[in-house]
This record gives C-alpha cells, sequence and structure tokens, in this order.
C-alpha cells in the first residue's frame, strides 16, 4: 500500500484560442514588418532626395523621379510603391504619379521644423544596425557604449533634437527658468554637459551674445564636428567644446548648467549631478532636459513611449552599463528618479517647468 501523502500535481488547462484575435495580432505583425523596413526606406529617400524632389516638383513618375535624382529607375519604382502603400504618398491609378501631401512634406524636407521626422528615422536606423552587439551585451551584462556605434547614430540624434530646441529652447525653455534669461543677457558662463554636436550650444550663444558658453561632451568627434559648427554659426567668439566627461567638469562658477536627452545615457547620473553641484555658481541653474515620461511604465504606454522604450533597450541602456556604475536610468526614467538623482548630488530645489510630446523641462538648483 503506498504511503506518498504528496499532493498531486495539478495542469491548468490551456485557454481558448481566439482565432480572431490571433489572426488580428498576425496582420498588426505584418505592418510592424512593413514598418521596420520603412525606417530603411525613409533614410534612403532622405538620403537620395526624393523627398526633396518630390516636394518641388509635385506629382511625378518613377522615371521622372529617377531622372531628376540620378538614381536608378528600378529602385525609385519599388520606393514609391512602398512609400504609397504606407501613405507617405499617394498615387493616382489614371495618371500613375506618386504625389508627397504637403502635410508630408513638411515633416520630411523642412530640417527646421519641429515636425521633422527623418532624423528619428536615422538615429533608429543606426540603433538596429549595431543590433549583434546588444544581443551579446544582453547576454553578458555589458554594455555598448554611445561613440561604439555607427555614423547614423550620432547624426540622426541631432537631426532629430534640433528642430525642436530651435522651436523651444530660446522661446519657451530658458524663460521657464528663474531669472536665467536676465543673467543670460547680462553675461553670464554657461556649461552644455554632452553636447554632441552643439546643436544647443551654438543656439544659446546666438542668442545670448554677452554670455560665454563651453560645450563638453566625451566623444571626440562629436567634438569635432561642434567646433566646425561654432565656426559656421560665427559664435567661436564665445564657444568653446572640449572633451571631456559629465564626471570631470574642468572649470566651475557656472551660472548655467544645461543638459539635453543625455543625463539618462551616463553611467554614473548622480557622480555627473554631484560634479555640476560643485561648478555651479551659488546661485546657479542646473537645466536637465529628458525624454518625455511618466514616472509609472503604465504612464508611457503610448506611442511616444513605445518609440522611447525601444531606444531605452538598444542604444540608451547599453550605454550607461558601458560605462562605471552603469546605473541605467532608462530612456524613460520619469521627473521622480531624476529628482532622486539631483537629491542625492545635494541639490534642494526641483520642478518640471515646460514640456513638449518629446521632451520633460527641468530645473534644479542648489
Amino acid at each position: 500500500m503506498s504511503t506518498d501523502t504528496s499532493t498531486p500535481a495539478t495542469t491548468t488547462p490551456e485557454a481558448p484560442i481566439d482565432m480572431d484575435a490571433l489572426m488580428a495580432f498576425v496582420f498588426r505583425a505584418v505592418d510592424e514588418v512593413g514598418a521596420t523596413l520603412n525606417a530603411a526606406l525613409v533614410v534612403l529617400g532622405d538620403k537620395l532626395g526624393y523627398y526633396r524632389d518630390l516636394a518641388a516638383h509635385g506629382p511625378s513618375t518613377p522615371a521622372e523621379l529617377a531622372e531628376r535624382t540620378g538614381t536608378a529607375e528600378p529602385y525609385a519604382r519599388e520606393w514609391l510603391n512602398a512609400q504609397a502603400a504606407g501613405q507617405y504618398l499617394t498615387y493616382d491609378p489614371a495618371t500613375a504619379r506618386y504625389t508627397l501631401p504637403p502635410e508630408q512634406a513638411v515633416a520630411l524636407t523642412v530640417e527646421d521644423s519641429p515636425a521633422f521626422l527623418p532624423g528619428f528615422f536615422q538615429i533608429a536606423l543606426g540603433t538596429v544596425h549595431d543590433m549583434d552587439h546588444i544581443l551579446d551585451a544582453a547576454r553578458n551584462g555589458s554594455g555598448f557604449g554611445w561613440h561604439e556605434h555607427v555614423t547614423d547614430v550620432h547624426v540622426g540624434c541631432e537631426r532629430f533634437f534640433r528642430p525642436s530646441y530651435n522651436a523651444h529652447l530660446v522661446a519657451e525653455w530658458l524663460p521657464a527658468l528663474d531669472g536665467v534669461v536676465d543673467k543670460l543677457e547680462t553675461g553670464t558662463l554657461v556649461a552644455d554637459v554632452g553636447c554632441g554636436h552643439g546643436a544647443s550650444t551654438v543656439l544659446m550663444a546666438q542668442a545670448f551674445p554677452r554670455s560665454r558658453f563651453i560645450g563638453y561632451d566625451y566623444h571626440p568627434e562629436s567634438i569635432a564636428t561642434a567646433r566646425r559648427r561654432a565656426a559656421e554659426a560665427d559664435v567661436a567668439d564665445r564657444v568653446t567644446f572640449e572633451v571631456a566627461s559629465a564626471q570631470a567638469l574642468p572649470e566651475s562658477d557656472f551660472g548655467l548648467v544645461t543638459m539635453f536627452d543625455c543625463l539618462h545615457d551616463m553611467g554614473d547620473p548622480v557622480g555627473a549631478a554631484q560634479q555640476v553641484r560643485g561648478a555651479l555658481a551659488p546661485d546657479g541653474t542646473w537645466m536637465v532636459v529628458e525624454p518625455m515620461a511618466g514616472d509609472h511604465v503604465e504612464d508611457n504606454l503610448n506611442p511616444v513611449g513605445r518609440a522611447y522604450y525601444g531606444f531605452s533597450t538598444l542604444l540608451c541602456t547599453p550605454a550607461s552599463l558601458a560605462q562605471d556604475v552603469g546605473l541605467a536610468l532608462g530612456t524613460q526614467a520619469g521627473p521622480a528618479r531624476i529628482r532622486d538623482v539631483a537629491t542625492a548630488a545635494g541639490f534642494t530645489r526641483f520642478a518640471s517647468v515646460a514640456q513638449t510630446p518629446f521632451n520633460r523641462v527641468l530645473e534644479i538648483r542648489p
């Protein structure tokens, strides 16, 4: 007679499959594959000048587009068809011509519009290009540095964020900070930490000629580009760019320190915040511009959050993990986690003062 008194194993009945829901998901996935390929097609159209040509010449055939852009007609034809299928272009069967609607023309060709999108696609395509490295990093817990990515990541990042900075930085974000515009107009020392190609630094220098600006970035190639941009904008007399990490700012007594879309990428954001705290003048301000995010996962389950979580997985979190400490805040850190970073560094005043669909502006003071 058996004396086994253990509880018999139970099985959970399989949930019935809703075939309509399954097929709806399959076709949604097909659309996702089309969208994935379309990221490359948008970058191709941008780099080959297809969008600009269509905006300039109106309804066109593949042969006309190919001839005007100096490209091969088969590529122009298939690109046009893909863009029409994705509703980026319209197609007229009666004339066999493709048209770029005026709204899409703004988003795809007007580089100083805050709606300009090719840079967003460019950074996404560059990020996906390095997928094999991220696979290895995810398996062994390492990181993959910003500097290790292909150039499309660096160029695309500037092209995506620069139009928003053009539209909002001087007109809205800086005026939202207590007393900062007055200081800039009178003349103060400004550090732009994580400046990349210097778009934000140059914009501020153009608007406030009495102030002096220093852009810092650890990526030498970006600093070289920033120096060229300052010379082209004729602000090199009041802007300098230096290769330096956020954990080692070489100067102090700044009236304003800015960080644009970079704090969450840092391996040691608390250490960087401590550096800022020590480098600020007693009445100085730290402005942090971060990707738009709420404090809870459910706050970010939307199209913008989806894109940023994607970048966080493939770009920003690996960048943080490639550095000392490797805190990996994530692109969707949210204001509460940024507040925790600032508080740990000794700051006592923290406020969210402005926002756009893509960014949140934080004012942090001692």
